[in-house]
């Protein structure tokens, strides 16, 4: 399937896009490509793109500039919307980075070219809606889960979100998300193995 039908079939299915509204955006959609370590938004940049992850891996990352800490946010994978959202919708500089972690593909769509489809469709305002939501919802779940969850089922919680990830990247960038250290990460992972 071509990366554009791939992004209408996942927007028809998000959305209830029809074909006829999502090709006004076919002009606006571009192809790039991503080499591990490459930034799709850095930190105190507007973020000006909205992209679908084709294939690859992303993440959003907040640096401790005291202590050169990084602290993992939020992971992207196949087939999601990427976005550094809190900037993208109110096109103030980024406080984090999103960057490629390993060699991935998005389409993207410029913020003027979306606008542009929100004054032309309802379906594109209700895509800019569910943008919004989405944002909200990957922040407030977030942070619930530090609150409410324990690492074990926030790491469960991981695997059903981004099922390939385990396999691709080092694993202290998933201690880093779950908020935990390595050792813990490695019993949390052999006691759902003994489970399994």
């Amino acid at each position: 399937m071509s990366e554009i039908k791939l992004v209408e079939k996942a927007l028809q299915k998000l959305t209830g896009m029809d074909e006829k509204e999502f090709a006004l955006s076919l002009p606006f959609w571009q192809v790039k490509q991503y080499k591990k370590g490459e930034y799709y938004n850095e930190y105190k940049n507007v973020c000006k793109h909205l992209g679908f992850v084709i294939n690859g891996i992303f993440r959003t990352y907040y640096m401790n500039e005291a202590t050169g800490e990084e602290k993992n946010m939020l992971f992207y994978t196949d087939h999601q919307i990427v976005s550094a959202y809190k900037s993208f919708i109110n096109q103030t500089p980024c406080n984090y980075y999103t960057e490629s972690m390993v060699d991935s593909t998005i389409l993207y769509i410029h913020i003027n070219h979306l606008q542009e489809l929100y004054e032309q469709s309802h379906q594109w305002e209700r895509f800019g809606r569910y943008v919004a939501e989405i944002a909200f919802n990957l922040v407030m779940s977030h942070t619930e889960d530090f609150l409410f969850k324990t690492p074990e089922q926030r790491y469960v919680e991981l695997l059903e979100v981004h099922p390939n990830i385990f396999n691709t990247i080092p694993l202290y960038h998933i201690a880093s998300y779950l908020g935990i250290q390595g050792p813990s990460l490695s019993r949390i992972r052999k006691r759902m193995l003994n489970k399994g």
